[in-house]
């Protein structure tokens, strides 16, 4: 019985929160061979990537802040966790350790802009940005607040650890019971 009413409790917790959110937007993945990542032709004003830099823009230089989820000061995951609940109009996960078992894992070979990618740094446990196309990443630094980073740079590259596909082929996943269509 107690099982019945979890069940019957999480499916109308989705219902209501898909019949209360906002009308989603139409996203598409955009080829990563672009020439430029500022400046975006019209007709991909609405890519996945450039609606991510676009917000970017708006968070750039906020200051770290453990637990922080305000641009008075914000953390890795919390920026995450906003980048994808608020333009993606989707729940994920808010803490480092569970955005390491979100979507689906990946190849570094295979990144796209949207992916989400997860280090290990020795200074900090756990770490996470998300991937904007040409090898570069925007996360909260601990040291430089919101900032886009290259992950070619000796740092990054020695505390890669893996890259999640959170954005797939318009889906975006948020847990291994169900997706949710981004184009409706």
């Amino acid at each position: 019985m107690a099982i019945l009413f979890k069940i019957l409790l999480i499916l109308s917790s989705i219902a209501i929160f898909f019949s209360c959110s906002p009308k989603q937007h139409k996203f598409k993945i955009i080829d990563d061979n672009e020439q430029t990542i500022s400046k975006p032709k019209e007709s991909d004003k609405n890519s996945i990537k450039n609606v991510i830099l676009k917000e970017f823009e708006k968070w750039k230089g906020t200051p770290h802040k453990m637990g922080g989820n305000s641009k008075r000061g914000i953390d890795c995951s919390g920026f995450a966790h906003y980048i994808y609940t608020k333009l993606f109009n989707i729940t994920v996960p808010r803490t480092t350790k569970q955005f390491f078992t979100a979507g689906i894992k990946i190849n570094k070979s295979q990144l796209k802009p949207g992916d989400l990618v997860a280090f290990m740094p020795h200074s900090y446990p756990r770490h996470v940005g998300i991937y904007i196309g040409k090898n570069k990443f925007i996360h909260a630094s601990t040291s430089k607040g919101v900032i886009m980073s290259d992950l070619g740079n000796p740092y990054w590259k020695k505390h890669y650890v893996m890259s999640r596909r959170i954005i797939k082929n318009k889906l975006l996943i948020d847990s291994p019971a169900y997706s949710i269509k981004l184009d409706q």
